[in-house]
């Protein structure tokens, strides 16, 4: 996944600290999903997990298993042969049956990862997606759940013309609806890159342009490693602009899958050096601190992973995460 990163100035929380939990629209009061489920869901089946279930010989596994494999953290999905509804049913079915919370990744936008490639793919036409985006809020139905809204979407836009960023727009906004109409217990955060890669008075602007105001909030860090207070900051400078342009402010959650020690400069593929962060949680200075990313997963064949395909699972790059190595 595509984390280019940009040389800003990285904004301080100064007197927007609050600014961050503002917002969330009177509508979903009745349908909480934090207040409905009883922590955050691990799924049994993540890579972590099922790659230490089938080594147990190998010196790495139970450090993967127990500091990765055993944490909370977003499932994601993208273009699938199979139902994507039935897939996402089953998914936020086995966290209802257990009382506990997921965390979904919509991941197919047409033209995904359009600008950089490690991550290219999605949906094959506009409409597609609608069925796909369709489909997928339909699985979840009236069940508690998180979303994380196509990682990389809007900061992703560099190399796209103004009729197409029109035409992601408006993939945004319908999904949003979607989800609004047939997931109405679901919290959907529409992602908002990561502190060094698009200003945030831009981002605000392209937030509010994809319809962030009908959404929960927005996501911040995702796959990348800033630190929880620089991207607390970003947030927060987000919302203090939504607030002066638009009039309104949105809670916000920030992956903390690999952000332990922080960036390593101007890499975002795999750099070495990097650490797992902290666990699924509320509060840390956002509505929530989520693993969106999932350790050990690759960014692209580059970094440390020159061999591993965007997604792809190397336990390497998980046993490195757990000691930051």
């Amino acid at each position: 996944m595509r984390r280019r990163l940009r040389t800003l100035a990285l904004l301080t929380a100064g007197g927007l600290a609050a600014i961050g939990l503002m917002g969330a629209p009177s509508a979903y009061a009745a349908g909480n999903p934090i207040s409905m489920t009883n922590g955050f869901y691990v799924d049994p089946g993540n890579s972590a997990a099922v790659w230490a279930a089938a080594n147990p010989g190998d010196g790495r596994a139970a450090a993967v298993a127990s500091s990765i494999g055993s944490q909370p953290a977003a499932k994601w999905f993208a273009s699938s042969s199979g139902d994507t509804g039935q897939e996402t049913g089953s998914y936020v079915g086995a966290a209802a049956a257990n009382d506990k919370l997921p965390v979904l990744v919509a991941y197919n936008i047409p033209d995904r990862d359009v600008c950089a490639g490690q991550s290219a793919g999605g949906a094959a036409s506009d409409a597609a997606y609608d069925t796909w985006i369709g489909a997928f809020a339909g699985g979840i139905a009236a069940r508690p759940a998180l979303v994380i809204l196509e990682p990389d979407a809007l900061a992703d836009e560099s190399c796209m013309n103004a009729s197409q960023i029109s035409d992601r727009d408006g993939l945004l906004q319908n999904a949003i609806t979607q989800f609004t109409n047939q997931a109405p217990n679901s919290w959907v955060y529409l992602d908002a890159g990561n502190p060094g890669w698009i200003a945030a008075s831009t981002m605000a602007d392209d937030l509010n342009a994809a319809g962030l105001s009908k959404a929960h909030g927005f996501s911040i860090n995702v796959s990348n490693f800033y630190t929880t207070d620089q991207s607390v900051a970003y947030g927060n400078a987000v919302n203090a602009d939504l607030s002066s342009r638009y009039g309104y402010t949105k809670p916000f959650v920030v992956d903390t899958s690999r952000n332990g020690n922080g960036t390593n400069g101007s890499e975002w593929c795999n750099p070495a050096g990097r650490k797992l962060g902290a666990t699924d949680q509320q509060g840390g200075g956002a509505e929530m601190l989520l693993w969106i990313k999932s350790p050990g997963e690759s960014d692209g064949n580059c970094g440390t992973g020159p061999n591993d395909p965007a997604g792809q699972f190397d336990p390497q790059l998980a046993y490195d995460l757990v000691y930051g190595y």
